[in-house]
Order: C-alpha cells, then sequence, then structure tokens
C-alpha cells in the first residue's frame, strides 16, 4: 500500500509539472501571438496613413495642375514638350520646347520635330489612330538652319492639342515605314512670350 501511494505521489507530482510546463508555453505562444497581432495592427494603420498621405498629395498634385492651366491667359507661351522616347523629341534648335498658344481656355503647342521622317501625329492611341474617320494631325515643313555652315534642313512641324499642363496624354506618331507607335507626352513650364 505504501508503494501504491508513493508511486501515485510521483504520478501527481510528474502530472503537475507536466501541466505547468505546458500552460506556460501556451501563456508564452499566447503573449507573442498577442505582440504579432499588435505589430501587424501597427503596420496596417501606418500603411493606412501612408495611403491616405500618397492620396492627398495626388490629389493636391492634380488639383495643382488643373489650376495651372486654368490661369493660363489667352496668350502665347513657351512651354517644355516632354516625350517618353529619345527618337520622338523636339529639335535640338527649340532645346525641348514649342510655342503653347492659349485661346479661349483650348491649349495648342507647336512643335518642330528633327526631321521629316514622322509624318502625322494623333492624339490618342496609336489603335485609334488606325479607325475610319480618325483626324490625324498633319505637319508644316519648316526649314531649320542649324548654323553649322551646312544647308538649311526641312524639318515637320505639328500642332498638338494640350489636354492640361503638367500632366502626361498619349500622342501616337507614324512615321514614314508606316507603323503607328503609341507615345507618352507632357507639356510643363509654360512661360508668356515677350511681346
Amino acid at each position: 500500500m505504501k508503494k501504491r501511494i508513493i508511486t501515485l505521489a510521483g504520478l501527481m507530482a510528474l502530472s503537475c509539472a507536466l501541466a505547468v510546463g505546458c500552460g506556460n508555453s501556451t501563456s508564452q505562444t499566447e503573449t507573442q501571438s498577442a505582440a504579432q497581432t499588435e505589430a501587424a495592427s501597427e503596420t496596417q494603420v501606418q500603411t493606412e496613413e501612408t495611403q491616405e498621405a500618397e492620396s492627398a498629395a495626388e490629389t493636391t498634385a492634380d488639383t495643382e495642375a488643373t489650376e495651372a492651366a486654368a490661369t493660363l491667359e489667352d496668350g502665347t507661351y513657351t512651354a517644355d514638350f516632354n516625350t517618353d522616347s529619345s527618337m520622338f523629341q523636339v529639335n535640338e534648335m527649340y532645346d525641348g520646347k514649342g510655342t503653347l498658344t492659349v485661346k479661349d481656355g483650348k491649349m495648342t503647342i507647336h512643335i518642330t520635330l528633327r526631321s521629316t521622317n514622322i509624318v502625322n501625329l494623333y492624339p490618342g492611341l496609336a489603335e485609334d489612330a488606325q479607325k475610319d474617320g480618325a483626324e490625324l494631325l498633319q505637319p508644316v515643313v519648316e526649314t531649320v538652319d542649324y548654323n553649322d555652315g551646312e544647308p538649311a534642313e526641312e524639318v515637320n512641324a505639328f500642332d498638338v492639342p494640350v489636354p492640361a499642363i503638367d500632366e502626361e496624354f498619349d500622342l501616337a506618331l507614324i512615321g514614314t515605314k508606316g507603323k503607328w507607335y503609341d507615345h507618352k507626352v507632357s507639356v510643363s513650364n509654360p512661360v508668356k512670350a515677350e511681346e
């Protein structure tokens, strides 16, 4: 009987030790889980705050661009013409700039290109330019003198409608090889021309 009591007491002590050991493990896991949940919540709050700040900044930038276009008085300006391609640029004699004309709230920029290799432009996507009835922008041939002792060169120039200042817009082009290409362009930094 004594042996049984001692064995039973030993088993109870062992059970208690196991229960306490496992209890700490569960408690520790719960603590770690709570810490991870709290960290995830903080990260989510920070992400939401960052997204809200970015959204507010984008809205402000959009508003400023719209206000800039709206504040341009009728008249003539010099403005930067920015493209997404080194093959489609304003002639180097014009330093990346064109002549922006504002009349009755509508804007058009006159750009002089590097050659006559660009045959037409289209304000939109290349896919739409190929549809029946698409109104293509026609070139005007201009003469550029590079002041390098060589004869002046004929190049194409275009009058491109500008929907907004400092905002990218689609402008498709077709070259002498007959293939249309999509491009993103923008007009920025308008400076009133001296009269």
